[in-house]
């Protein structure tokens, strides 16, 4: 099997090696190679071409391992070279709409595309940092990384643009629950009730994600007004200790902007499921 990987980064160098070593053809693709990209083409002892060709045309696999802002660029120019049936698979950081488009342009050329979304930190894991793929080929390309270490999870089901929505989605949540624990554990430290603090969110803690979150939805289009002055208070309390919080001020507009919604689009169920409380979100609460 020949795999060719598209640009010569840190993801691209990550995966390069684990790929020869279990026993690919593999062929390397950078337009201007750095000292780092250089001194890898030489140990694998593999020439750098400087742009797509028809050195692709009996590669089964391209990894474009460029920079998002060139995916759908790369894309087209590959897939102009590829044979019919071969498949592109996107490690790049594009949108989930930049990746969807891609699958089109893709499959004008009678080639599958893989969206490759990267869920770790590249430099720790290395070819062993977990990947979630979505779209034509994700089945098959999912033994093709297996083979060289890596962990894979496929989206059944799923099309091109729903991995990078999933990440972006999971970043949306880790990101905002580490501020707030940043400025939340920082209080605690300086009242000195720190593990006086885990006892309280035990609760929390023996509740299971999904539950738990859902929740949180389905009770905030009920108590949104309520919580927005809550939200206030604990601001106060902040800035009080000299720690003026920059989370809070957003979670508490998200309150408002509910609440505002409820006054003129009050809720017709006293306790909505999630299905009743995101629909009228979505169409009331944005």
């Amino acid at each position: 099997m020949h795999v060719a990987v598209i640009g010569l980064g840190e993801v691209g160098r990550c995966f390069a090696e684990p790929l020869l070593r279990a026993g690919y053809q593999v062929s390397l693709c950078e337009a201007r190679p750095s000292p780092a990209a250089i001194e890898l083409a030489q140990k694998l002892d593999l020439p750098i071409h400087p742009d797509a060709g028809d050195w692709l045309r009996d590669a089964n696999w391209v990894l474009s391992c460029v920079t998002g802002a060139v995916s759908l660029a790369v894309t087209k120019q590959v897939g102009a070279h590829m044979a019919h049936g071969a498949a592109i698979a996107d490690f790049t950081t594009a949108s989930p709409a930049v990746k969807r488009e891609g699958a089109e342009v893709a499959a004008n050329s009678s080639v599958r595309y893989v969206d490759v979304a990267i869920m770790g930190g590249i430099l720790i894991n290395r070819e062993r940092t977990p990947l979630l793929i979505a779209g034509e080929g994700a089945a098959e390309f999912k033994p093709v990384m297996e083979k060289t270490g890596g962990r894979v999870k496929t989206i059944e089901g799923g099309a091109a643009g729903d991995a990078m929505s999933l990440k972006i989605l999971r970043s949306v949540f880790t990101k905002g629950m580490e501020a707030l624990a940043v400025e939340l554990l920082m209080s605690a430290e300086k009242q000195g009730v720190r593990d006086k603090l885990y006892e309280q969110l035990l609760d929390i803690d023996q509740t299971p994600l999904r539950d738990f979150i859902e929740m949180l939805v389905r009770t905030h289009v009920v108590h949104a007004k309520r919580r927005a002055h809550e939200v206030n208070d604990a601001q106060g309390e902040l800035t009080a200790q000299g720690m003026p919080s920059t989370v809070l001020p957003g979670v508490e507009e998200r309150f408002r902007k509910t609440a505002r919604a409820l006054e003129a689009h009050p809720l017709s169920l006293p306790e909505p499921d999630i299905h009743q409380a995101l629909y009228w979100l979505l169409a009331n609460g944005r």
